[in-house]
């Protein structure tokens, strides 16, 4: 299952809550349309075939936690931004999954 895990983009399993708690921005990656049919109140869209252009305003919003509608844009998105040298982000996976935090 870890394989699966690092397929993902998702990395060792980490405490989102406690990222959360720390001020995390949540960067939601799907389209502004999957995005319209709902979404965690207070995440940024910023869909994935456009992040490499934020990346230097995301390098100033640390920590960060991407989530898309399955897991797989959020992960891609994880794998570009630390290319990129973005320090602190994480894959939340699902947007349901970590808007699960907010309630």
């Amino acid at each position: 299952m870890e394989w699966l895990r690092k397929l993902l983009g998702l990395g060792p399993k980490v405490d989102l809550g406690e990222i959360i708690k720390k001020g995390a921005t949540i960067i939601d990656v799907r389209t502004p349309g999957e995005y319209a049919t709902g979404h965690i109140d207070g995440s940024i869209n910023i869909p994935l075939d456009k992040i490499s252009k934020s990346v230097d305003k995301l390098k100033k919003k640390q920590p960060i936690i991407t989530c898309c509608a399955s897991g797989a844009r959020s992960g891609a998105a994880k794998r570009l931004l630390e290319s990129a040298g973005v320090q602190e982000v994480y894959n939340g996976g699902s947007w349901y999954s970590v808007a699960k935090y907010f309630r």
